[in-house]
Parts: C-alpha cells; structure tokens; sequence
C-alpha cells in the first residue's frame, strides 16, 4: 500500500469520477486505474464499483477512505513540518515554468530579482504544466509558472498573473503572411498544426475551439508537441499554427508571425499562473514573488 494509491482512491471518492479525478492528481485515467487496481489487490478487497456510466464506493470502500483521508493528512503535515524547517535556511530558489515562461517571463524577471537577492541562487526547470505540479507536491521545486489546470489540487495556491496574446505562424510565401491582421475564417481551409492534447490541453483547445465557435472545422494536418518543432513545421510549408506571442522569438527562418483577430469573448484563454504549495513557508519563494508583482505589469504588457 503506497500514498499514492491512497490519493487516487480519495480523489476518485470525491469526484465520482475516473477523468476528474485523474485532472485533478495531473495524471491520465488508466495510471489512476492501475493504482487503485494494485491497491485493492493488496488489500484483497473491492473497493469501487466501475460501469460505464457512474463510480460508486463499496461499503469497505467508504470505510477505508475515511481512514484513508488520515494518513493523507498526517503525511502532508509531516511533510510540510520538515519542509518549513528546511526553508528557514534556503537560499536557492526553484523555479519551473512552462515554455512561454521560460522564455518570455523569466528572462524578463531574473535580472530585477538577482539585483534585489544576490545571496538567493535560482535553479530554473522548464516542462509541461502536469510535469510541474507533481514536482511542486514532491518538494522538487519551490514555485512554477504554469498554464493552470481546469480542476486544481488543493493543496496548491495559484496565482493569476496574465493572459498570453495569441498569433498566427504562418509561411512566409504564404498569402496570409503579408496581412497585417488575419482571423480564424481566413484560415478555414489551410491545414494546420496542433499541439499534442495530453500534454498541451490549453493551446490545443485554443485552435480547436476557436475553429468550432466560427462553425468551421479545423483541418488537423499535423500533431506536434513542442512549439520549437510545430514553428519548424511551419517554415517548411506543413501548415499554419496559432501560437502565443512568445514563439515568435524562436530562431526559425521562413516564418512570419501574424496578429490574429479574435472575438473579446477568446481573448483569456491562454492564462498564465505562478503556483505553490499552500501553507509552506519559504522566504526565497516569498521574495521572488514580490519581485514578479513589482514587475507585471511591464510583464504582462509583452505577453
């Protein structure tokens, strides 16, 4: 019997639900599937009750999360006890970001924040949000700057800090690369590339809902995950690609960036978030902080 096991079974317990569930522990539905399988194996007993349509506890299910939700609780103390004790002494500070952070947000921030706290060192991790938040659960890092998921964890506080401005890479022999200004009906019959869902859900649903709401459907030439490769995919004429702001810094030649014109009702849909674990104390994460409010404004204007 792991905590990890335990977890998936509370969160299954207070959703009712195998995909909400999943959402909300930042990992896929058959991984949660596997761990609440191993644990009622090793307790020998059923502990859900799975058809197609709903998720139930059985009588021994019930009993055992109420017990269940204790050793979680005493673990989280546990863990942010000795954590608390740790960062009284911290003086590195780390940071994951998401790729739009990594390149646009912390360049941006660091110098101001090094030139206020040169005896705090900064550890700096970019990946994908649902890499991230388990890191900031683990301990691994101390703040991340991350798209914020639709069901969120509890035990993490987030931050909104900005919405990122979304664009249009388009070939630069293309027609639509000498507009200054296109939309989504411009592009109803270009082929396009998209992110990958699962690790990518925002900027995938950006283009497809964005499609779906102009009563057009999107035609899906190419999946991609990282937006260095979707930008490279674009220079050589696979397709167009709606992508924020940020990419346009990507060192890729044959590419132009066109602003994209959407409806206000579209415009916040690429949210950006700082996010910590909920009553842990760190001064060097507190300070970092103070230093990113002093400067959003100024941030959130080149986003």
């Amino acid at each position: 019997m792991e905590l990890r096991q335990l977890r998936c079974l509370v969160a299954v317990a207070d959703t009712l639900h195998f995909g909400k569930a999943a959402q909300s522990l930042n990992m896929l539905p058959a991984s949660l599937g596997r761990h609440i399988k191993l644990l009622e194996e090793s307790l020998g007993a059923r502990l859900l009750v799975r058809t197609t349509r709903s998720v139930s506890l059985t009588e021994p299910g019930r009993n055992f999360v109420e017990a269940a939700r204790d050793l979680i609780e005493q673990a989280d103390r546990l863990e942010a006890t000795f954590r608390d004790s740790r960062q009284d002494q911290a003086s590195i500070l780390r940071i994951g970001a998401i790729d739009s952070a990594a390149a646009g947000l912390i360049p941006q921030l660091l110098p101001h924040f090094r030139e206020r706290h040169a005896e705090i060192d900064v550890e700096l991790l970019e990946q994908k949000t649902i890499r991230l938040l388990p890191r900031l659960l683990s301990g691994r890092l101390d703040i991340a700057i991350v798209r914020p998921p639709e069901v969120r964890d509890a035990r993490l506080v987030y931050q909104h800090l900005f919405y990122e401005t979304a664009v249009v890479a388009v070939p630069e022999s293309h027609p639509l690369a000498k507009r200054t200004k296109v939309s989504v009906e411009d592009m109803a019959d270009a082929p396009l590339i998209v992110p990958e869902r699962n690790s990518r859900p925002h900027s995938h649903d950006l283009t497809m809902k964005l499609f779906l709401e102009a009563g057009l459907t999107a035609r899906v030439a190419q999946i991609a995950e990282e937006k260095q490769t979707i930008v490279s995919l674009v220079s050589t004429g696979v397709g167009l690609a709606i992508v924020p702001r940020w990419a346009s810094r990507l060192a890729v030649g044959g590419v132009s960036f066109v602003s994209l014109d959407l409806p206000d009702s579209a415009r916040n849909r690429l949210a950006v978030s700082a996010v910590w674990v909920r009553d842990a104390r760190h001064p060097a994460r507190d300070a970092f902080l103070a230093v990113l409010e002093d400067r959003l404004s100024a941030l959130a204007a080149t986003a």
